[in-house]
């Protein structure tokens, strides 16, 4: 059971302990934070007053039922989207993260091309209030400002961006809640990371945490970076397509080849698999994961043997002894589901929350605009 001081149990302390711990009676919030009855009755108040939580008669088991709080997922909408550098997918999610509508967008040419087509989609998907905006998007997120700028002029709410990998990282950390140290590993076009340790997300000192793309293996080639030998450069999308010899167009043709048996596609995406698990085994041995979630457009069985083949050769057997490789659990619905994860974090944390109802308060609105 959690325990909180009284000073430390703001109105946006009790909402978290209702949302995340699972405390739903005003006895419960007393007895965890230390606060009076009468305390706990104003700030629980407040949050039913903002439409954050909702209260219904207990069940009796002898006595006066207590009232049972619960966090309202249906009091606002999250816009959420994850982009790439030709197409994207994009949602509305409730404030539980549940997506309520999605759909395809069309972004040729990078975010910033098609940021009006996302705007056009999200404003015909809308459901409710929108609270906040989440966005992934390849790359460092900061390369990307001007589609916070375009998202904000129409939405005045929170907006936060961050790199796919990262996002679709959290995504599928929300649905493994026995798991606190994760590697997820995109391989698509490029190779990249997103690392949840102790619960959290890391991103590193300047961000850049996770790019095992850019990690030098025996024969690699000039790499955009403008380095030689990081794997991206041969287990890559554009290597093993250049590999193929132009029997697969893009990467949704070179797995649908593999997944229909064509030995070639089959031994390039097996090798790429090895070439990967090597950079894999590295991080392993320095972040001991429990688990390794490997998605993308090429995360299909035959590059996942492949990374398990080198992992378990090559990492340390006190590392690998329990640890689990396994493909993602939420394929393209990893990001949108990481974006609502990080939106929601940030708007429904206690200091955010604890914010808008100052906000509230002082403009008289009993619906903070979180």
């Amino acid at each position: 059971m959690p325990r909180v001081t009284g000073v430390a149990a703001t109105t946006g302390e009790i909402l978290r302990l209702i949302r995340e711990e699972g405390l739903h009676t005003r006895a419960e919030l007393a007895r965890v934070t230390g606060l009076s009855r009468p305390v706990i009755g104003q700030r629980v108040n407040e949050l039913l007053d903002a439409g954050l939580v909702t209260e219904s008669p207990g069940v009796s088991s002898g006595g006066r039922p207590a009232a049972r709080l619960e966090f309202n997922g249906a009091g606002g909408t999250v816009l959420v989207a994850s982009l790439g550098h030709t197409h994207g997918h994009l949602a509305v999610c409730d404030l539980a993260g549940t997506i309520l509508s999605q759909g395809p967008v069309d972004v040729d040419g990078g975010p910033e091309a098609g940021i009006g087509a996302v705007l056009d989609l999200w404003g015909a998907l809308e459901q409710g209030p929108v609270r906040g905006v989440g966005i992934a998007v390849p790359g460092a997120s900061a390369e990307h400002e001007p589609v916070v700028a375009a998202v904000a002029e129409r939405y005045p709410v929170p907006v936060c961006i961050d790199n796919d990998v990262n996002v679709m990282a959290l995504g599928e950390h929300r649905l493994r809640h026995d798991v606190d140290d994760l590697l997820f590993v995109k391989a698509s076009t490029g190779i990249g990371a997103g690392i949840v340790s102790g619960g959290r997300l890391q991103r590193g000192a300047y961000g850049s945490a996770g790019e095992i793309g850019h990690i030098s293996v025996p024969d690699g080639l000039l790499c955009g970076c403008g380095t030689v030998g990081c794997v991206e450069t041969v287990a890559g999308g554009a290597a093993l397509l250049a590999q193929l010899g132009g029997r697969a167009a893009n990467l949704p043709e070179l797995a649908a080849l593999a997944r229909a048996g064509d030995l070639e596609a089959v031994a390039v995406l097996r090798d790429a698999g090895r070439r990967i698990g090597e950079v894999v085994a590295a991080s392993i041995n320095v972040l001991n994961p429990a688990l390794v979630v490997l998605g993308g457009d090429l995360a299909g069985k035959n590059l996942i043997a492949g990374v398990r083949e080198t992992v378990y050769q090559k990492a340390a057997a006190v590392a690998t002894r329990r640890l689990r490789i396994e493909p993602s659990l939420l394929g393209d619905d990893a990001g949108l589901l990481g974006c609502a994860t990080m939106i929601l974090d940030h708007i429904l944390s206690p200091g955010a929350v604890d914010a808008a109802l100052r906000a509230a308060h002082s403009s008289q609105d009993s619906t903070p605009v979180l």
